[in-house]
This record gives structure tokens, C-alpha cells and sequence, in this order.
């Protein structure tokens, strides 16, 4: 069963990232289409559905241990200053408040991510940690919180990320200003020359917050040297590596559990102060430590979505075919660093062999931006796909029909093929579904009050996952089956699709199988499930391990029967004589045979195919109606065809994409944060000011997926499918939006005001 190790390169969230891990280098026989598969494919119920929907589901937030005492947090109310003074004495005094931490008793205590400390005086935005306090009940810690006495040096402070672009972003935060992106390709003044046409315009999209259904939150206990964590999070093996990496010890001393989660989009793929100031406040007082974030909270100081300032021009000739590309954006990255680009699918999404790219980060007085499903994307393909419908309507041409004379056969950056790609059927596809002949050949042109249209969007992710990642099978008297694996079900089916390839494999019924996810204690490493790479990634280990206990199960078999291993086979779950088939063995009847309780197998991802990029595509359709005197948009439909690789479950197929197509619509029509200029203070922190749709606003949903298998990517064919769901939706609805009303409403959210100021200022 060989196997070594590899360095190889994924992309994660829209980062190269090089990984060292060991690797299968078995060679497995592709699966063919579903139609020929068993299980895989399916649209088996999730199951773990059952826990779900009885209440019996116990999440991180619900977690309660013997002893337990509650921490909260205070935070900075001010966008910048930094501490004068800070007295704890009133708080330590009530009976019940057990203790407080603030920078003045954590100086040794480091934070990983902006090399600095775990409590800075210097507070950067609304919302900054100050102190934490613990106390017998949630509601002693909050009034500890109102007993904390701190007195504030207000700091010049910018929260607008056009005006920050021109300011000092070291007298903002104290960090250098971020470089500027480049990226060129070809001879970009011979393709303007080249050009007949051109189109530029400007688009804004707005800072958006994750507002997952569980907020944030950990439960902590110490057993002598020993944290065990349990978290609501996405990256069970980066919340335990900060953890221990903050707190200077072991990471084998660090336990980090996750078995059911209430959504992430990303805003939890690393650890959170939260859980660090928890184990030290455990640590302190001897008793497990329970701390969680309100809404507010969560609308200020858990990440979100940038906003973005994107100027684009398409030059082009009459034909519809591009010459030169050129991109200028900056968006806002919050008060520490981290990243904002959306330029991706403007270098990778349409054929242009003359492109000119600039992008700048941008230091604000506000919460830090994080990883938000398909991160730069969204905004990113929003833009690019708004001016590309300018310009195929500038030069009276078919905007599909531009979007084929401008089909990208290889990945552009990188210059090599794609593993598959099928965007071409989905376009076809799509605009079958939505009716795409029937949209306003002219934008504007209907008639009447109500004004319907058309529209649509491509889309580009990775999704391809990586090694290294790993699972373990454990195979026990019965026939009853264990999965083992170090990654996370953040709510996506990652239980049951796991257990479908098993199934598919060795031929056990999905109800003797048990998945175990999520403790670093337990399972084998697995990455982080992020970047639509869970079940590409660990769904091949599976695999290779599925098919390691066939052959072991095999062996064991003939050494049983005492017939040569070459003269015996597996079907339906059973072994039995090629010659005689008649002598059969059950897995139950090996599994009696044997002196060991369980048979054990491990299992690895392959390495990445050399020489390819794997991406994922799709397009979204949308049919919409706006109310001419009311500026009121509603979606009839949206239409997502897909080329995903393989289906590997129907049912949570068409979970995510509902999922992430209302995430889309809610992005395109309705959410964004505001901050008053005046005093940096954001202004809705509650879901009722805060808006995201409700079930009357959800339209009708067609799900199309284009694709069989991808044979090239991993043993199991599959791709990402978490990401894909959200990145054309409002780009196909702001395209669908123009070509009702034949006006371009450049700036996200589309709302009723923009829509009436359009037309108003069209007429």
C-alpha cells in the first residue's frame, strides 16, 4: 500500500498555499457516471438529520459542563483610542464576579495573527477586546463588564474607504500601508489599438457581515496540563495550533472538538480571541469557562465580507472580441491586516490576452475583514460581468454569445489546462431554463408600471481541495463500520457523503456506518473546511481507505477459506469463490474469524494532478420584475447550472445551492453594513436593522448541475460545491435588473431608493 510524501499547491480562499504531506499513490478505477453507483450520487437523507431536527443535536452552544462559569467580553465603544487607564477594582468586588483579565495581567500572552498582544491598549475600531470578564452567570459577567472603569485618548479615526485611501494608515492603525497588487499580461497598448469599442464604469460593493445562525463561541476545561476545547468552528486544527502557539504550550496538549455547527462562511476558519481569553480564565480559576458573542458583537468584531471600489474598461473589437482589459480597486481590509482583492475572475474568467491589474488594500477604524464564501469573487464577478453585458449591448451582440467568443479554454494565469471545464453546456443549460430568449433584446424596452428582465453571470472557484488529509476506517464484529476523520461537517452533509463512499466501496448499508468528525483527540488530519475543498479533499481518503479494508478483507478471506486470493472476489458485501460460489464469507462471519475486535485502515488523498488547474464553473439566470414606482425588485427565478465535478449527494447538492443562492440574492438586494461617518460607531447591530431575506422573498430555484465526473481531479471525481453557489447570483440579478429598466445601478445593495434615483435621473 504505497505511499510517500509530496510538496503540493492548493488554493485556499483565493491563496496559493504549499502544503508537505503524506500522499496515496494508489491508482483506483474511475467511478463512471452516477447512474452506475450504488450509493454515491444519491440523494440519501443526511444522517445526522434525525439529531437536527429533534433537538437532540448538541452544539457548541449548547455544550454545559459541570462548574461552569461564563465569560464575556468588553469591548472598545470608540473607533480609535488607545487606554489612559483601566480599574477592575469594582467588578472583583461583587459576589458571584470571579475574576477579570485586561492587557495589565496578560502581557505574556501573544496573538498569533497580527503579532501583538492578546490585549492591546491601542484600540483600533468599535468593538477592539478591552477585557474579559468571568462570573457565576452570563448575566454577573455583563454586569462585571458595566463595573470596568477605563478611560479613553480619542484618536483620529476614518471608517470611508475612499477617504482612508488618501490617509496615513500608521496614524489610523498603527500598521504600514498595505502594498499595491500588480498584475499584467501581453502588450496592453497593442490591444487597445486593436480595439473598435470601449466601455468603463465604476461599481461599489458594500462591507457585508456572516450573521451565521450560532454565534461564535467555545467551552474550555483544563485537566491538569491538559485545555480541551470545544469550539464552533471550522478549522479544528488551527483553533487548537493558535490556542496552543497563544497560551506557549504543547500542541498535544490542546483538545479541540466540533460535532454539529450553525454555519460559518468562513468567519470561522480561525480561532477567535474569544477562546484564548476563556483558557486563561479557566486556567485562573480552576473551572471550565464558557464564553460566547451576542449579535452585536458578531456585527462588529468576528470579520465580514469587504466592500470594494472597482473600475473597470473592456476594449474590444465589433466582432465581440476582447483586446485589453484593465482593472483599478481598493477596498477596505478593517483595522488589521488581511486581504480584500476581487480581482480573480477578471484575470481568469474571459479570454484576454492584454490585461493590467491594480489593487489596494486599505487600513479603515472598523471590524477586521475575513474569508466570506467565495471571498473577492462575489464582488469581483459582479463588476466583471456588469461591464462585460455593457459591452456586448454597446456592440449589439448576444451577451452569451460575447461570453462564448470570449470562452477561455486554459487557465490564463497559469497557463495550462483545466482538469475540466464545462461552461459552455452550462450557459446552454441555463439559458434553456430561465427562457433567455424571451429577455428585452433592448434593456428597458417593456411596457408598463411592473418591468421584467433577464439576466446572467458566470462563474470561477477552485474547489479542487488537496492532500494532506486523511481518514480512518474501524471495521467491527457485525459488519458495522466506523469513519474517522480530523475534518468538519459545518453543516454542508459532510457525514453522510463520507459515508456513502464507504458504503459504495465496501457494500456496508449506510445504517451500520458511524462518522466521527471533528476532535483533534480522534481523527487523522484533515484541512480546514473552507474553500469548497472538504469533500474533495477527504472524500478520496476515504476512498483509499475503503479500498485498503476491501483488500484486507479479501486477504483475510482467503486465508480463511485457504482458497488463493486471485481465485476469490467481492460482491454485495460478501466474499466468495470465483469457482465455487456457493463458499462465501459475510464481513460479519470474517470479522468472527479473526482474534482481533476490529479490523483498522488508513487511508490518504492523493497528490494534485501535475500539470492542470482545477476550477469549477457555472452560470447563474435570473428573472426579475421591478416596480417602476416603487423601486420594489423581485426575483421570479434564478437558474444555476453548474459543472461541479461529480454530484456526490443530490439532496445536499441542492441544500447548498438554495443556500448559497439566497446568500447571493440577500448580497445583490439587501444587506450592508453602515457606519455613521461622524462618530465611527456602525449603526445596525441586530438582525432587525440588519437586513437578510425571509422565506416570501425566496424565488424559485432550478438547480442544473452540467457535469458527470471530473476523472482528473481526485479518485472520486468531485469538486466543491459551497462556494459556486453564491458567486454569480448578484451579478446575474444586477444584469437581470438593467435589462428590465435599461438603467445600470452600479452600487450593491439594488435597492428600492437606487432603483427610483436611476430611472429618474435616466428620464
Amino acid at each position: 500500500m504505497p505511499q510517500k510524501i509530496v510538496k503540493s499547491k492548493i488554493i485556499f480562499e483565493g491563496e496559493i498555499v504549499e502544503t508537505i504531506g503524506e500522499v496515496s499513490t494508489e491508482e483506483y478505477e474511475r467511478w463512471g457516471a452516477n447512474e452506475n453507483l450504488k450509493v454515491v450520487g444519491k440523494p440519501v437523507s443526511r444522517i445526522d438529520g434525525y439529531d437536527k431536527v429533534s433537538g437532540s443535536a448538541v452544539y457548541t452552544f449548547d455544550k454545559i459542563l459541570q462548574r461552569m462559569v461564563y465569560a464575556r467580553t468588553l469591548r472598545s465603544p470608540l473607533p480609535h483610542a488607545k487606554i489612559k487607564r483601566i480599574d477592575i477594582s469594582k467588578a472583583l468586588k461583587v459576589n458571584g464576579i470571579l475574576d477579570v483579565i485586561t492587557f495589565q495581567n496578560t502581557e505574556d500572552i501573544d496573538w498569533y495573527w497580527n503579532s501583538s498582544k492578546l490585549f492591546d491598549p491601542h484600540l483600533r475600531y468599535q468593538g477592539d477586546e478591552i477585557a474579559c470578564a468571568a462570573a457565576e452567570t452570563a448575566e454577573l459577567a455583563e454586569q462585571a463588564l458595566k463595573l470596568i472603569e477605563v478611560d479613553y485618548d480619542e484618536l483620529p479615526f476614518a471608517v470611508n474607504t475612499k477617504k482612508a485611501l488618501e490617509s496615513d494608515p500608521e496614524k489610523l492603525t498603527g500598521f504600514k500601508k498595505p502594498d499595491l497588487f500588480t498584475y499584467d499580461r501581453g502588450d496592453f497598448s497593442k490591444g487597445i489599438s486593436e480595439s473598435d469599442e470601449s466601455v468603463e464604469d465604476t461599481f461599489t460593493t458594500p462591507v457585508v457581515i456572516h450573521n451565521p445562525t450560532e454565534v461564535h463561541c467555545s467551552t474550555v476545561a483544563w485537566d491538569g496540563g491538559k485545555l480541551t476545547v470545544w469550539d464552533s468552528t471550522q478549522a479544528i486544527f488551527s483553533v487548537r495550533n493558535a490556542v496552543a502557539d497563544s497560551l506557549k504550550i504543547n500542541i498535544n496538549d490542546v483538545r479541540v472538538i466540533k460535532k454539529y455547527m450553525g454555519g460559518g462562511f468562513g468567519s470561522k476558519l480561525e480561532a477567535g480571541k474569544y477562546t484564548v481569553m476563556a483558557a486563561l480564565l479557566a486556567r485562573r480559576l480552576g473551572r471550565p469557562v464558557k464564553i460566547y458573542l451576542d449579535r452585536r458583537e458578531m456585527n462588529l468584531a468576528v470579520g465580514n465580507r469587504p466592500d470594494s471600489h472597482q473600475t473597470l474598461k473592456v476594449w474590444g473589437k465589433r466582432d465581440g472580441t476582447i483586446t485589453a482589459m484593465s482593472y483599478k480597486s481598493f477596498g477596505a481590509v478593517g483595522a488589521y491586516p488581511q486581504g480584500a482583492a476581487a480581482n480573480w475572475p477578471f484575470r481568469t474568467m474571459y479570454k484576454c490576452p492584454n490585461i493590467k491589474v491594480e489593487d489596494q488594500n486599505v487600513f479603515i477604524n472598523a471590524g477586521r475583514a475575513r474569508a466570506f464564501r467565495a471571498p473577492g469573487h462575489v464582488q469581483g464577478v459582479f463588476a466583471l460581468d456588469s461591464i462585460i453585458d455593457d459591452f456586448a449591448y454597446k456592440i449589439g451582440m448576444d451577451p452569451i454569445d460575447l461570453r462564448l467568443k470570449n470562452y477561455a479554454e486554459v487557465d490564463q494565469v497559469f497557463n495550462v489546462p483545466y482538469t475540466s471545464k464545462l461552461l459552455k453546456e452550462a450557459y446552454s443549460a441555463g439559458a434553456q431554463a430561465i427562457n433567455w430568449d424571451l429577455r428585452n433584446k433592448i434593456p428597458g424596452s417593456g411596457n408598463g408600471v411592473i418591468k421584467r428582465g433577464i439576466g446572467m453571470a458566470s462563474q470561477i472557484w477552485w474547489g479542487g481541495g488537496g492532500p494532506p488529509a486523511h481518514a480512518m476506517l474501524k471495521l467491527e464484529r457485525g459488519g458495522y463500520l466506523t469513519v474517522i476523520s480530523g475534518t468538519q461537517d459545518i453543516g454542508t452533509g459532510t457525514y453522510t457523503i463520507l459515508a456513502q463512499v464507504a458504503a459504495e466501496i465496501l457494500e456496508i448499508p449506510m445504517e451500520k456506518i458511524e462518522v466521527i468528525l471533528g476532535d483533534t483527540g480522534v481523527g487523522p488530519y484533515a484541512p480546514s473546511s473552507g474553500g469548497s475543498q472538504t469533500i474533495a479533499s477527504v472524500a478520496p481518503a476515504v476512498r483509499d481507505a475503503s479500498e485498503k479494508m476491501k483488500s484486507k478483507l479479501i486477504s483475510a478471506a482467503a486465508a480463511i477459506m485457504e482458497i488463493p486470493e486471485d481465485k476469490i472476489k467481492y460482491n454485495n458485501g460478501e466474499i466468495e469463490s470465483i469457482e465455487d460460489p456457493a463458499k462465501k464469507l459475510s464481513i460479519a462471519d470474517i470479522l468472527k474469524e479473526l482474534r482481533e475486535e476490529s479490523l483498522l485502515m488508513n487511508g490518504s488523498r492523493e497528490a494534485n494532478p501535475d500539470g492542470y488547474t482545477t476550477n469549477s464553473f457555472g452560470a447563474q439566470f435570473a428573472d426579475v420584475s421591478v416596480d417602476t414606482e416603487t423601486g420594489k425588485i423581485t426575483v421570479n427565478k434564478i437558474a444555476a447550472a453548474h459543472d461541479i465535478g461529480r454530484p456526490m449527494n443530490q439532496k445536499t447538492l441542492e441544500n447548498q445551492f438554495h443556500g448559497g443562492i439566497l446568500q447571493g440574492l440577500s448580497y445583490a438586494l439587501m444587506e450592508e453594513r453602515v457606519i455613521d461617518e461622524s462618530t465611527g460607531q456602525v449603526v445596525n447591530l441586530n438582525m432587525h436593522d440588519y437586513k437578510i431575506p425571509t422565506v416570501k422573498d425566496v424565488p424559485k430555484i432550478e438547480i442544473i448541475i452540467v457535469s458527470k465526473s471530473d476523472d482528473l481531479v481526485n479518485n472520486v471525481g468531485a469538486k466543491g460545491i459551497g462556494e459556486p453557489a453564491i458567486i454569480p447570483t448578484a451579478g446575474a440579478i444586477a444584469n437581470a435588473v438593467y435589462n428590465a429598466i435599461g438603467v445600470r445601478i452600479k452600487s450593491l445593495p439594488i435597492t428600492p431608493d437606487k432603483v427610483l434615483n436611476a430611472i429618474y435621473k435616466f428620464n
